[in-house]
């Protein structure tokens, strides 16, 4: 008999998995997965990926359709990721080219991945 999980054990493997077919879908397309849930004091990064130069800083949002998804991406989301990913460059060499890139995930969708969903600041 299989116990029922609570709400924040459920949500934390679904992002689990979402972020696992998100790097199986960039892998397809190319890119070289570097980090998987890159954890720092001011933020995470869920996916840090780079293809030729250019650094990449993924998030990954499942939801329950691509546009609640879109959505679900804050201001102060991306301030947080674009901090780690500074955290990030203070330990590693500078690539030529930095991008922050979002792949959507819903229930019987394909991965939709928006390059450039935003402008670092």
């Amino acid at each position: 008999m299989r116990l029922p999980l609570n709400p924040k054990k459920r949500a934390y493997l679904k992002g689990q998995r979402g972020e696992w077919m998100a790097s199986l879908y960039l892998r397809c397309k190319g890119y070289e997965i570097l980090e998987n849930r890159f954890k720092t004091p001011v933020g995470e990064i869920d996916l840090l990926i780079r293809k030729g130069k250019t650094l990449v800083a993924v998030e990954v949002k499942s939801r329950a359709s691509l546009e609640k998804a879109a959505f679900s991406i804050t201001p102060s989301q991306q301030r947080r990721i674009e901090r780690a990913l500074l955290y990030y460059l203070t330990r590693k060499s500078l690539p030529s080219e930095l991008r922050f890139d979002v792949i959507l995930m819903a229930p019987w969708k394909w991965p939709y991945h928006i390059v450039g969903a935003w402008r670092g600041t």
